[in-house]
């Protein structure tokens, strides 16, 4: 499953979804915006960037790093596009603060004293999904977060779990219809394969009136639009070949050049000059 795709919609529509997880939350958290950023004048790129609403009294600038898998380069990486950031954007925050979420804890890089001074201050805060307790006892938040770490076996049982919950419980931080949206993106990453019915069944739930369909079903209109304008494109150069035949192949005949010939003079099909001529 493409969980960097997963988490990026998810941080994207509820970017106040992080403060969740750390323990001291801006007051404004829920105002915050989610941005991926390229730092001007090198090669990197920031995932995860956290900017606070232009308002804020306090401008804490949040970096993010969601890691599902082995990198013994994260935090060489991690803090030094985090730094780079601090460094060409000083006018934009007065404080900052760095997120790691990892899926388990032996994801973690082993050397982690290169970068003790700032893996042990209270400017970093170490996160691991499988340790934050059983589904039901955490908020709703956490749980579409966990829902990426479920096994295909018990990944839908827990969806529809959390569907029913969503339904039943008050959630003053996420609307109901957007939470929905998220459960029905991981599982159509999750189960790529299943045709839309057969996640529709799984789920109790009618894909049409979601937003991962509606977007998918944009997608493709636009993808045939493309084709349609490429394929006229297409069109209008064939006619416009058809037309410089039509007065060169006659000239080229009067000659005495063969139908063979031309075709090979013109680069184009035997068939074509015949039609021409």
């Amino acid at each position: 499953m493409k969980r960097d795709s997963i988490y990026y919609q998810i941080f994207k529509r509820f970017p106040g979804l992080l403060f969740e997880l750390v323990d001291n939350p801006p007051l404004q958290g829920q105002n915050y915006r989610f941005e991926s950023l390229e730092v001007k004048e090198t090669a990197f790129r920031i995932d995860g960037v956290f900017l606070p609403p232009e308002d804020a009294t306090s401008r804490v600038i949040f970096f993010a790093e969601v890691q599902f898998q082995k990198d013994e380069a994260l935090y060489h990486r991690f803090f030094t596009e985090s730094l780079m950031y601090l460094n060409r954007n000083r006018s934009q925050y007065d404080d900052w603060f760095c997120v790691v979420i990892f899926s388990s804890r032996s994801l973690e890089p082993s050397d982690q004293k290169t970068h003790r001074i700032f893996l042990n201050s209270d400017q970093v805060q170490r996160i691991y999904l499988d340790e934050l307790g059983a589904t039901n006892q955490q908020p709703i938040g956490i749980n579409l977060m966990q829902l990426t770490l479920a096994s295909d076996q018990v990944m839908a049982e827990q969806a529809k779990q959390l569907i029913e919950r969503v339904k039943l419980e008050s959630t003053d931080t996420l609307p109901k219809n957007e939470i929905l949206d998220i459960i029905t993106t991981i599982a159509v990453y999750k189960f790529s394969s299943l045709s839309r019915e057969e996640v529709e069944a799984m789920l109790g739930l009618t894909l049409e009136q979601t937003r991962v369909y509606q977007e998918a079903k944009a997608e493709g209109r636009e993808e045939g639009r493309e084709e349609g304008r490429e394929e006229g494109r297409e069109e209008g150069r064939e006619e416009r070949e058809a037309e410089m035949l039509k007065l060169t192949v006659p000239l080229l005949l009067k000659t005495g050049m063969s139908v063979e010939q031309i075709a090979q003079h013109l680069n184009v099909d035997i068939e074509a000059v015949q039609i021409a001529a």
